[in-house]
């Protein structure tokens, strides 16, 4: 029995390792083939070489859509925190009747595929002369990114001990006051880590802000996207391979921060 146990046990990690593998292998080959010195995509690289990221770095065209998916993905992190953050706080308080309705209707941004909403918008902005800007991209990702916030935010409210809330206001103190010294301090681990949820959906949508942006405005994986019509260079792995380790900058933090098990819970 003791055998049979182990080996069950032992089966089903070798299973589990073989799945992660699986999954990670993509990454592993985006990397690898960043490194390559030759003009075109090769996996395993023939000669390692760094010169590929150093023709990212040297690449105006490359910097600026790195800064453009930087200055999108900061207002939608700006604009869907302090949407989901306040929807959470009146759902929260909200008659159970009212919740019922409001919460499936917050899911139906992420029913609605990116094209539609590209279109869209595309559509309705263009009327306000706001086509190809950096708002109207934010204002998509902000659709997508802002269901998540509150969902979020949903599952850390409900944790949260509202009588220390009464207790404030008992006390004297007025609705901000309870807000920012009482309610705030306790959750604001969940709205760092849905923060960090809206920043990697903005920097790594595609569709949307391919209806949406212009020369001026290309994000990163818009700017990828037009790069490989034209060629496959490595320089789209070093771009890929970029995103990657920027979400990991992002997530690594987070989970040393509010340690993986309460990241966890507040994902």
């Amino acid at each position: 029995m003791f055998e049979r146990e182990w080996f069950e046990a032992g089966l089903f990690k070798l299973f589990y390792v073989l799945v992660f593998l699986a999954m990670l292998a993509p990454l592993f080959i985006i990397a690898g083939s960043s490194l390559a010195q030759s003009g075109y995509l090769q996996f395993p690289p023939s000669e390692v070489s760094l010169t590929w990221y150093f023709e990212f770095l040297n690449d105006d065209q490359w910097l600026t859509a790195v800064k453009n998916s930087a200055i999108t993905a900061s207002g939608t992190v700006i604009l869907s925190t302090t949407l989901g953050v306040t929807a959470a706080l009146g759902v929260q308080g909200a008659d159970s009747r009212w919740t019922n309705i409001l919460v499936p209707l917050a899911l139906l941004p992420l029913l609605i595929p990116a094209v539609v909403i590209g279109v869209t918008l595309l559509m309705f902005l263009s009327r306000f002369n706001l086509q190809q800007s950096y708002p109207g991209i934010v204002l998509a990702h902000s659709l997508w990114a802002t269901p998540l916030v509150f969902f979020i935010m949903q599952a850390v409210l409900s944790r949260f001990d509202w009588e220390l809330r009464d207790a404030g206001q008992d006390l004297g103190a007025g609705p901000f006051r309870t807000f920012f010294e009482v309610v705030l301090p306790n959750i604001r681990h969940g709205i760092f880590a849905s923060a960090i949820i809206a920043f990697i959906i903005s920097l790594q949508e595609f569709i949307m802000a391919l209806f949406l942006s212009g020369y001026q405005t290309r994000t990163v994986p818009v700017l990828a996207w037009v790069s490989l019509r034209q060629s496959l260079s490595p320089l789209i792995s070093v771009v890929t391979t970029i995103l990657i380790l920027a979400t990991l900058v992002l997530v690594v933090p987070a989970a040393v921060v509010l340690g993986l098990e309460r990241l966890a819970k507040q994902l």
